[in-house]
């Protein structure tokens, strides 16, 4: 006994001594990935992924060390570069479900994945409106039973610092779990999945209150004059911010005493001042959301987006001609997967009928949206003019926002054989006192809604004064007459033109006449920048 424990010490001592006057073998960090790739996530079908993450020791950036990863019968090496960073690209894959092991000084295995159509589901409260407080919430949760839907929502978080990776993991579709995701976003991804019987994953970032410059990049916006007088608002409020929030500290100090004297005197508390702080990490600052949502998702394999936002954005319509074609791009830009399909929700109406023609800047705000369709390609327009709620922003029938937008993706990328395309203004003549107005996209022809005469329709002279006008479809053709008595010499004639309209033209496949003006007279936000 005595012998053998004697040759066990011998073996333990020699081993310390080697180790001891050998150089020291590196050791590395964990390799880790940002929390878009996770168990029970979709890879986009038909297409090479990327995948990418980094190793927590980032001091070493010239170091060999290997990242490998394996699913289905792949295999990719990568070696970490400047700040721990590695990618790899995957071979487009088919089947599943997959299991991807991740390995490098430790090893990560993501299980249950599927092969299918990724669609991002982004904007602003409209699109993060979730399923319990969509149209029959019990019925919807009850039945979203659809284990090959996969959800995953980002976190709102606002930073001028580019965040790489965000709390969240990929959820199964269940009644379990539907309630608190995007109802646009999950009543579209359904009908992808129904029609198309493929897995499909779903991408929720969106944020109540955003404005689109919150989502663009600041330097693309720094590098184009138009968005000059946004950014410099924005930076004489951050140079202000030290002395607003001095303010704002001595604005607490009396609120505090405020809701003594109210808890002592039996009254309703004050409101509480808000912080300047609270601006700055909001949804309003430039690239603010890109940094802190949107950017950590940039890379991951999708098909396409939708984008249900503009409420915020209303006020400075004109501006947004311009800001939301260059967000657009600019997501496309840095995504690299080329012009992918990027559909929108057309502002719906809102706010009290109108007795009398106005100006509307949600008229306006709806134009911008309507003509960013001819300035870039692969975009499409879901027109709600129609499902609106007057005394609410948020209108709850997300079910059929969710219909049209789905009908762009089925007819446009997936080749299905559907209406897609609501009926738009293509031209006008003008014949004595009537103006004759040309509708493309008319599918099987016009038709209208509830009563039999055209509703919805204004017309003005030279003078720029719209009245009420009457109207007429034109019997077996794509052409709308349109007139007022009171009116000699027509110029111009709206349609929906106003917050909250009354209007009845449709296609017969039940797809809604796009609000439109044939004038390009200057509008109340031409100069709002």
């Amino acid at each position: 006994m005595a012998s053998g424990f004697r040759i066990r010490f011998w073996w333990i001592a020699s081993c310390a001594i080697l180790a001891l006057g050998s150089p020291a073998r590196p050791v590395f960090g964990d390799v880790k990935l940002p929390a878009i790739f996770g168990s029970h996530m979709v890879l986009q079908q038909g297409q090479k992924n990327l995948v990418w993450g980094w190793t927590t020791d980032a001091e070493k950036k010239d170091s060999d060390e290997t990242v490998t990863v394996t699913i289905g019968d792949q295999m990719h090496q990568a070696v970490h570069g400047e700040n721990g960073r590695w990618h790899v690209t995957l071979e487009p894959l088919t089947g599943g479900p997959f299991t991807m092991t991740v390995k490098g000084n430790n090893t990560i295995v993501f299980e249950d994945i599927l092969i299918g159509e990724v669609w991002i589901c982004s904007g602003q409260s409209n699109m993060a409106w979730d399923v319990n407080r969509a149209n029959d919430p019990d019925l919807e949760t009850k039945t979203a039973k659809f284990p090959r839907i996969r959800l995953i929502s980002v976190p709102q978080v606002g930073t001028q610092e580019v965040q790489n990776d965000f709390k969240g993991e990929w959820k199964v579709c269940s009644p379990e779990t539907v309630g608190d995701f995007s109802a646009v976003g999950y009543f579209f991804g359904r009908q992808l999945h129904q029609t198309l019987d493929v897995p499909i994953g779903l991408i929720d970032n969106a944020w109540g209150g955003s404005a689109c410059e919150a989502w663009i990049n600041r330097s693309v916006l720094e590098q184009d004059g138009r968005f000059q007088p946004l950014l410099e608002r924005w930076a004489q409020e951050e140079a202000d911010l030290p002395k607003a929030t001095a303010e704002y500290q001595k604005k607490l100090e009396d609120w505090k005493l405020a809701v003594a004297e109210a808890k002592a005197a039996g009254k309703p508390e004050p409101r509480a001042p808000q912080s300047p702080d609270a601006r700055m990490k909001g949804n309003a600052r430039p690239a603010n959301i890109y940094n802190g949502v949107l950017k950590p998702t940039i890379g991951y394999g999708i098909r396409g987006a939708i984008w249900y936002q503009g409420e915020s954005n209303a006020g400075r319509a004109y501006q947004y001609r311009d800001l939301f074609p260059l967000m657009i791009k600019s997501w496309r830009d840095e995504w690299k997967q080329g012009d992918f399909p990027f559909y929108w929700v057309q502002l719906a109406d809102f706010q009290a009928e109108k007795p009398e023609p106005t100006d509307s800047a949600w008229a306006e705000l709806r134009e911008a949206q309507t003509l960013t369709m001819s300035k870039l390609p692969d975009t499409g327009e879901a027109v709600i003019i129609d499902l609106g709620e007057g005394k609410d922003i948020h209108p709850t029938n997300k079910q059929d926002v969710a219909k049209r937008l789905s009908r762009w993706a089925l007819a446009q990328v997936y080749g299905q054989k559907i209406a897609f395309h609501s009926p738009r203004y293509q031209s006008m003549a003008k014949d004595g006192k009537k103006i004759v107005l040309t509708i493309d996209y008319v599918g099987g022809g016009l038709n209208l809604f509830d009563v039999a005469e055209p509703l919805g329709f204004t017309i003005a002279g030279a003078d720029k004064k719209f009245v009420k006008a009457k109207a007429r479809l034109v019997p077996n053709s794509n052409q709308i007459e349109v007139w007022s008595d009171d009116i000699a010499e027509p110029e111009a004639v709206r349609y929906a033109w106003a917050d909250n309209p009354v209007c009845n033209v449709y296609s017969k496949e039940r797809l809604p006449l796009t609000p439109f003006r044939t004038d390009d007279w200057p509008g109340i936000t031409a100069d709002k920048n």
